[in-house]
């Protein structure tokens, strides 16, 4: 019997709940497998008020991550300012949707606290964190003050015809962008950067021509040559990429002990058939011939299929 079904909380369950003014049950709701319980709960404590607000705040320190979203969703429609300072702590949660949540959180409550936290929120290695600070500076009023500021407010927004515009004081804001999970991120900062063509750029493209996507590294080369980087120098940028090819000797070692999966390791999806007919075949072999007679049969194939896969990895691109 499943138990956590037999008492999950259910759609119809909310009203009575919000009605019951049953704030730790609403809370614990947010826990719900079920996206419609979780935003139903978040939308009831929501409404009611500041009576909920300090069971919130707590709630806040929950290590679920459903529970932190929900609240600080709750805590966005309720618009206490006395929820700033804890919403400002979670803009360095661990979680990037949890500090995208609080960025809106903080620009629907509108208090100017929180403006400071959101400006340096706009360098979050995440571009929706980046985009929801942004966004919340832009509703409480905030203008930058300088040529870079603008340039990392942009970035957040993602408005790259602008940033383009500003010209060698976006440099900081794009370079940061570089880490960004999101590879056609880093690819259009790489593109502006050429564009731009300023020499300041040269220690961001050279991370540029080492990053792990091979359009990434394309666009680098590109817009080396603009910014001051001798074409020679490009191939020895190149070389700092991460490795995409296959240890040979690690494919040879395991489609020798475990036939088919050194070829499963360097991405062939045949190599589990193998796996399936080498056991089939050593079920039977050692049925009818014994022990020894089926290692030595076996022996000189799992020899031969090593050999092939050390050559099959040595023959692999390394883009």
């Amino acid at each position: 019997m499943n138990l956590p079904h037999l008492f999950a909380v259910k759609p119809q369950d909310i009203p009575v709940m919000k009605e019951r003014r049953d704030i730790p049950g609403l809370i614990r709701a947010l826990r719900s497998p079920d996206f419609s319980v979780q935003t139903e709960a978040a939308r009831a404590l929501g409404t009611l008020g500041a009576a909920s607000r300090d069971d919130l705040i707590r709630a806040l320190k929950k290590k679920h991550k459903d529970v932190r979203l929900g609240v600080i969703g709750a805590l966005a429609v309720i618009r206490d300012p006395r929820s700033v300072d804890p919403l400002i702590a979670a803009l360095r949660d661990t979680h990037s949707e949890v500090r995208w949540q609080a960025a809106f959180a903080l620009g629907e409550i509108g208090d100017a606290r929180a403006i400071g936290p959101l400006v340096a929120a706009l360098r979050d290695p995440d571009k929706y964190v980046r985009y929801g600070s942004a966004f919340a500076l832009a509703k409480l009023g905030w203008k930058p003050e300088t040529a870079e500021e603008r340039a990392f407010y942009f970035v957040g927004m993602q408005e790259w015809k602008a940033l383009e515009w500003i010209g060698p004081e976006a440099i900081p804001a794009l370079s940061g962008v570089l880490s960004d999970r999101d590879a056609g991120v880093r690819q259009k900062a790489i593109e502006l950067l050429g564009s731009i063509g300023s020499e300041k750029a040269i220690p961001a493209l050279m991370q540029g021509l080492a990053d792990s996507n091979s359009e990434v590294r394309w666009q680098a080369v590109l817009a080396a040559p603009r910014c001051g980087i001798d074409p020679l120098f490009i191939p020895r940028g190149i070389s700092r990429r991460p490795r995409t090819a296959k240890n040979p000797f690690i494919a040879a070692i395991m489609n020798f002990l475990l036939p088919g999966l050194g070829y499963g390791y360097i991405g062939k999806w045949w190599g589990i058939m193998i796996f399936q007919i080498d056991v089939t075949a050593t079920v039977w072999l050692y049925k009818y011939e014994g022990q020894g007679d089926t290692y030595g049969l076996l022996f000189p194939l799992y020899v031969l299929l090593a050999v092939h896969a050390w050559y099959l990895a040595k023959k692999m691109p390394d883009f």
